[in-house]
């Protein structure tokens, strides 16, 4: 039988995505065994995290000020709003140095089968964000999953209806990609949205 203060931590970390019974046993035992340093800098940043990360006022991503700097940058372009799902979506979105418009961040994805919907998702911010009288387009990044597409649909049907233009990022072959390697999906997707060059 283990200490409790062990067993607690095991669960604690069994919230972590992707992280079963013996990975989080495994994770507990190096740090309590090889690493106390790095068990106290993880409890310590999870702590300051907690205490002092909020939502952006404006886009919704994490921040310790009310309004994050992407938001408050004088150089983005505050006429393009990109919805992205997750916090991770939007960082990858910023590594690419493509789009210098502002952001949402939708915290998750239209989902009725696991109880997501529009209030989940912040639907009632994005509207309001979205027409603020300085946004002009707002481009759909979400997933190309079925709820990812179900969630784009949804959000471009609401916006265009309230006179807004709404775009969607392309999707097609990727970059460097061979096309006998690509998915008949994808390769499909691509023909239809070629452009003119």
């Amino acid at each position: 039988m283990q200490p409790a203060a062990l067993e607690n931590l095991i669960t604690a970390l069994r919230v972590l995505p992707g992280v079963g019974p013996k990975s989080a046993a495994r994770m507990v035992y190096h740090l309590l065994q090889r690493d106390r340093r790095g068990a106290e800098a993880l409890a310590g940043a999870l702590s300051h995290a907690l205490t002092h990360l909020h939502h952006c006022r404006l886009c919704n991503n994490f921040s310790e000020a009310e309004v994050c700097e992407v938001c408050a940058s004088p150089r983005r372009d505050k006429r393009q709003l990109a919805v992205v799902e997750m916090p991770a979506d939007f960082n990858m979105m910023e590594a690419t140095q493509s789009y210098g418009g502002l952001y949402f961040v939708l915290m998750g994805r239209l989902s009725p089968l696991d109880g997501i919907g529009p209030r989940e998702i912040h639907l009632d911010r994005l509207i309001s964000r979205a027409l603020d009288g300085v946004v002009e387009e707002v481009i759909l990044a979400t997933n190309f999953t079925p709820e990812g597409e179900a969630t784009a649909h949804t959000i471009g049907e609401l916006l265009k209806a309230r006179g807004l233009k709404v775009s969607r990022l392309a999707r097609g072959v990727p970059v460097g990609g061979e096309l006998e390697y690509v998915d008949s999906g994808t390769l499909a997707q691509a023909v239809r949205d070629r452009r003119t060059v």
